[in-house]
């Protein structure tokens, strides 16, 4: 049961061939044999979970009509606010912190069915790819415990990956959704930017970051989208296109689509561990039908564009809390608000035309190409001892953001991204392939997710952890 797609566990329950309260029951025994292996979920809401699981079965019973995400078990990433449970954001500061409201995501989620379960992990205010904090400590990967499981929405990939939820949020910022789904094997989307409201912001029309959804399957992620995507007046850089869209077909015929391939998006430094994994590729993409060109964008004003705005941001945020409380913020956290507090208006403006030159850049080439595929990592997940990896393929890194870049740089595009399930190294760690999309074109980028993971079915490949713990009863 707790490795069932949410698209199958949903028509189950509407079904009535299991109730939400066995579904809850289910997923909360394989987080008491899980989690205190991995430390992905840091707080566990069972009396609110079985309030809403009652409320689901009673609505069966009722005949009311039900949302699309009918009792699903849920993880919210802990820099959501949760009405009532404890949100931290992986920060100190914050560590007995419990909001009177819910975020607009979980508002969403939980508004069409959806059961909290409680809150999963993030690095301290989300910095970082790697999932560690003061508060709870850090998040392991299932595949190797000794091994980072990627983040900032790493917490969510793990609970995913383990089975102890159906479906979990999070939030992208310089590849928080992407990196986590690829070093845990799992399905993340970084949406358009406002195609997923989100409230509440410090800066509404800040377009680096957005939430988004993660799943184990790509339709279950589509069918997070139908509830995560109307626009909302609270976000004002909502988009209005109607969410129906993703309750289409996935299935497409890809016969000649034009697909740029590139394993180190233009040369960018990669463990020779990712590009092996990758490098079946073009073949893949070929099989499907699709017209492959190795070809890739001039990314160069990424840097700019990404790095100032997002220092920016920080300085914003937490500008005040290094000022007031400079001891409880992490050397990667304070490092980034230093930065972002020195910018001139003269480091805006430049930020602002590499923004610019980059937009009409990926349009350019996006107008000969429908889709970018690249790598999502340019490491496979590395010691979780490590606050992050010190040199790529020999060369080395002079900031906690280097190794993200695969990612960010697509951050900066504000293009629809995804991460999908695609390979494993030598050594058994899982490595993902990331899709590229057009302007708006979330759902398309969803279709050749789909299509690459019916092909490959890598993401049926379960970690050591859970294929034992699953010979348990229960799950």
């Amino acid at each position: 049961m707790c490795f069932l797609p949410a698209v199958e566990l949903v028509a189950m329950m509407v079904g009535r061939e299991v109730s939400a309260r066995e579904v809850l029951d289910a997923h909360l025994e394989q987080i008491s044999r899980v989690n205190p292996a991995v430390n992905a979920i840091v707080t566990l809401a069972v009396d609110h979970a079985k309030r809403l699981a009652a409320r689901a079965d009673d609505a069966i019973v009722r005949g009311e009509r039900l949302g699309p995400l009918h009792g699903l078990p849920v993880v919210h990433k802990d820099l959501t606010e949760t009405k009532g449970i404890r949100t931290t954001y992986g920060s100190t500061v914050h560590a007995d912190f419990v909001p009177d409201f819910d975020s607009l995501v979980v508002e969403r989620l939980v508004g069409a069915g959806a059961v909290t379960l409680g809150k999963t992990n993030t690095p301290e205010w989300g910095t970082g790819s790697q999932t560690f904090n003061r508060v709870f400590g850090p998040t392991l990967n299932p595949y190797d415990l000794t091994k980072t499981c990627g983040g900032s929405s790493g917490g969510a990939a793990v609970a995913l990956a383990t089975g102890m939820a159906a479906i979990a949020d999070g939030s992208d910022l310089g590849g928080s959704l992407r990196n986590p789904a690829s070093f845990c094997n799992v399905v993340g989307l970084r949406p358009s930017v406002g195609r997923v409201p989100n409230w509440p912001a410090a800066a509404p029309m800040f377009t680096l970051g957005t939430a988004g959804p993660m799943a184990r399957t790509v339709p279950d992620v589509a069918l997070l989208m139908q509830v995560l995507s109307p626009p909302d007046p609270r976000h004002p850089l909502s988009s209005a296109v109607p969410p129906e869209q993703f309750a289409r077909p996935l299935r497409r015929d890809f016969s000649g689509v034009v697909v740029a391939w590139t394993d180190d998006l233009g040369g960018l430094p990669v463990d020779p561990r990712v590009t092996r994994a990758l490098a079946p590729g073009p073949d893949l993409l070929a099989s499907l039908g699709c017209d492959v060109r190795r070809s890739h964008p001039d990314l160069s004003a990424a840097d700019d564009a990404f790095l100032i705005w997002r220092a920016w941001y920080y300085a914003l945020t937490l500008g005040d809390t290094l000022r007031d409380r400079p001891a409880d913020v992490g050397e990667s956290a304070a490092w980034n608000t230093r930065v972002g507090l020195g910018l001139t208006g003269a480091d805006l403006a430049r930020g602002e035309r590499a923004r610019t030159e980059l937009y009409h850049r990926m349009r350019e080439f996006l107008t000969g190409h429908e889709f970018l595929v690249t790598l999502v990592c340019q490491v496979p997940p590395f010691d979780v001892r490590l606050p992050y990896p010190r040199e790529i393929a020999g060369v080395p890194t002079e900031t906690y953001l280097d190794w993200m870049r695969a990612c960010w740089c697509i951050s900066a595009t504000g293009l629809p991204a995804a991460s999908v399930p695609f390979g494993f190294t030598d050594d058994g760690l899982p490595v993902g392939l990331q899709i590229v999309g057009r302007r708006g074109d979330d759902f398309g980028v969803l279709q050749l997710a789909h299509a690459i993971e019916r092909a490959t079915r890598t993401g049926q490949r379960r970690p050591a952890i859970v294929t034992r713990a699953i010979r348990r009863p229960g799950c």
